[in-house]
């Protein structure tokens, strides 16, 4: 009986869900923003069912036509049909390309999403595109792109809606290529002017194939200084809530929007970073590869970003407060940066040594105050001091009592690899509560990089390091300090050390070029509609040395490049593989060997004929051994990786030694 009666109820039920699913082309009021309001082609020639006839959008961006469905419809289908005539050999179908639908649940649009783009030129006919979304929209509109070609109308001859009635639900909505999309509006679809000034509206972030879906309230302005000048904008977003965007390590309301306009191949930030994290700097910005869409403006690909501030999994030290203005407390934490544009940054000094340019990144500048001010800059002056007093080189009280020499040389290493001209034209330092030392970085801003600045163009062919080089550019005389730090010869055998021992583990050519392979294949699909939005290939923009012609041309420059510069750095380091697990070397008098051996926990040394000074470092750069000895020696030490510098009045240099415990 009970089962009958679940029959009958099904049965009963059927119709209704048949019906519900039913699939129809839409109809409602129309609805628009036409700027033009041209009689001749008014917006009803888009809905009359007639290809022949069509709606002219006139050239400014903003201009959409559309429908108010009265009441939610989950969308299915769209369809468009282009002017198809030609007139004086203009194919009006151009003029549609990246034009983008959306549906919406409120008047103004200002909650939209993208729900297709159209990718390329349209044919001479309705053309038809399926639409994968689950959620339900009352209005549903076309936003006409942005006039590539100055003051040239574009023209819709028909536009169609095709779904069902219905809420829908949030399982599934549209991604435009295989990136993430962040759609934002912003309040009466305000444009983004000023680096000051924030705007409301509201993010989307889809991923996951449309089926991981964030939608917050934001606050939206420009950012950057170089990079603010191009057309492609890059911008800084503040969300009303804290989130794991993208599932990116940090949990916060700031992040950063990229726009890498002169970096045609879209991935040299990606690629510097992947070189940070695989040295091991102890913190690296993630960089996802999204598509941006703004105002249903399709912007392009960018990469969204940590904002680098202060806070769990970001720059994590100690966070402060206008409070902490005595003892331990006032030491840190603090994050700095050696900036050229300094002046314009509302916190900043000039160091006493080299003329160096500083901004105060945190504490914030609208909490921190002056006594935290005074002391930072005092410490800061402090370590060009040391660097400049002929003392610099002492292990005590020269230049390391203030500066770890791990991230110094890492950070040195990322600007040589990716042949960075801005390395020290902008460096973020941090500083922990109660510890004198600085860390360098993390690094950041890498589109000038990897053979794209035709002022340094050819860096492989250059015998020197560039950034000590006069080819590269420094804030102040911060080059002057960097050639003074790097001419301590036991800093040049710390690079070596370091670089070998990642070289060996990390950074093999080929691995490093199988990411370059890996994220083109990744970008290809938003590479195409990026470079439909800004039609650059074929022109120098920013400071290009070389115009590729190609997305293809440009990632093998930069794959030319990778290879080269391996090579380069292995020469100028003399590179050979597995050296730093050697544990034998003699010096270059032939004087008798130093044997340097381990165990667990202990170091060897024997062979010592004449007195000798020995250190021992460990990676971070503080010394756990420094004495004159004049026998073997054995030193119990935790496990670790270690730099043995051995030198003696009878020996001609000082030899250096790599051991992992």
């Amino acid at each position: 009986m009970i089962l009958k009666l679940f029959l009958l109820i099904m049965l009963f039920c059927l119709p209704l869900h048949l019906e519900a699913q039913t699939v129809n082309e839409l109809t409602g009021n129309i609805i628009f923003n036409d700027r033009c309001n041209n009689q001749t082609y008014p917006v009803a020639k888009a809905f009359d069912n007639d290809v022949n006839t069509y709606f002219m959008s006139c050239a400014p961006f903003g201009n959409w036509i559309g429908l108010d469905l009265g009441e939610k419809h989950v969308i299915t289908q769209v369809a468009y049909c282009p002017r198809m005539d030609l007139v004086a050999g203009s194919d009006y179908r151009e003029r549609l390309q990246l034009g983008i639908f959306e549906g919406a649940n409120n008047p103004d649009f200002g909650d939209a999403i993208p729900l297709f783009i159209i990718p390329g030129l349209a044919e001479r006919q309705l053309t038809e595109k399926k639409i994968n979304c689950t959620k339900g929209f009352r209005y549903v509109r076309f936003v006409f792109p942005y006039a590539i070609e100055e003051e040239k109308s574009s023209y819709m001859a028909e536009l169609k809606f095709y779904g069902y009635k219905g809420e829908g639900d949030h399982s599934k909505l549209p991604q435009l290529t295989n990136l993430p999309l962040v759609s934002i509006h912003t309040v009466n679809s305000a444009d983004i002017t000023d680096k000051e000034v924030y705007v409301k509206g509201i993010i989307t972030v889809i991923s996951g194939e449309g089926t991981k879906i964030h939608s917050d309230s934001l606050e939206i302005r420009g950012r950057g200084n170089n990079s603010w000048t191009h057309p492609k904008k890059p911008y800084r977003i503040k969300l009303f809530k804290k989130n794991r965007l993208l599932n990116l390590p940090a949990n916060a309301r700031n992040w950063t929007l990229i726009n890498s306009y002169g970096d045609k191949t879209l991935m040299r930030n990606i690629l510097a970073f992947d070189f940070s994290r695989r040295i091991e700097m102890p913190y690296t910005s993630p960089a996802e590869a999204v598509d941006v869409v703004l105002n249903g403006d399709y912007k392009g690909c960018y990469q969204l970003s940590d904002h680098i501030d202060v806070r769990e999994n970001r720059v994590d030290i100690e966070e402060m407060s206008p409070s902490d203005v005595s003892g331990t407390n006032l030491t840190g934490g603090y994050m700095i940066e050696i900036e050229a544009y300094a002046n314009d940054e509302p916190k900043k000094f000039t160091s006493n040594r080299y003329n160096i340019p500083v901004t105060i990144k945190y504490p914030d500048s609208d909490e921190i105050v002056k006594v935290q001010e005074d002391y930072i800059q005092a410490h800061f002056n402090k370590l060009t001091d040391a660097i400049y007093s002929s003392y610099y080189a002492n292990p005590q009280n020269g230049f390391r009592k203030y500066l770890y020499i791990d991230t110094f040389l890492k950070y040195f290493l990322v600007g040589e690899y990716s042949g960075n001209t801005d390395t020290y034209w902008s460096a973020r330092m941090y500083k922990r509560r109660g510890d004198d030392k600085f860390d360098f970085g993390p690094v950041w801003d890498f589109d000038l990089g990897f053979e794209n600045d035709s002022r340094t163009y050819r860096v492989n062919d250059k015998s020197e390091w560039l950034s000590l080089s006069a080819y590269s550019s420094a804030a102040g005389d911060a080059k002057g300090l960097l050639q003074r730090i790097m001419s301590d010869e036991d800093m040049l055998a710390q690079l070596k050390f370091i670089y070998s021992y990642y070289r060996d583990r990390n950074i093999s050519k080929e691995i490093l070029l199988q990411v370059v392979d890996d994220y083109a294949a990744y970008l290809d699909q938003s590479q195409k509609l990026n470079f439909k939005r800004w039609r650059i290939l074929n022109r120098t923009v920013h400071m290009n040395p070389v115009i590729y012609g190609s997305y293809e041309g440009e990632v093998n420059n930069v794959k030319n490049y990778i290879a080269n510069r391996v090579d380069w750095i292995d020469q100028k380091l003399n590179y050979v593989p597995g050296q730093t697990l050697n544990i034998k070397e003699l010096d270059n008098r032939n004087l008798p060997l130093i044997t340097v051996g381990t165990g667990k926990h202990t170091i060897y040394m024997d062979g010592i004929k004449d007195a000798v000074h020995i250190r021992v470092n460990n990676l971070m750069g503080k010394i756990v051994f420094d004495s004159i000895i004049s026998e073997k020696l054995s030193l119990t030490i935790d496990s670790g990786v270690y730099f043995v510098v051995v030198t003696g009045r009878t020996m001609q240099k000082s030899v250096y030694k790599t051991i992992v415990l």
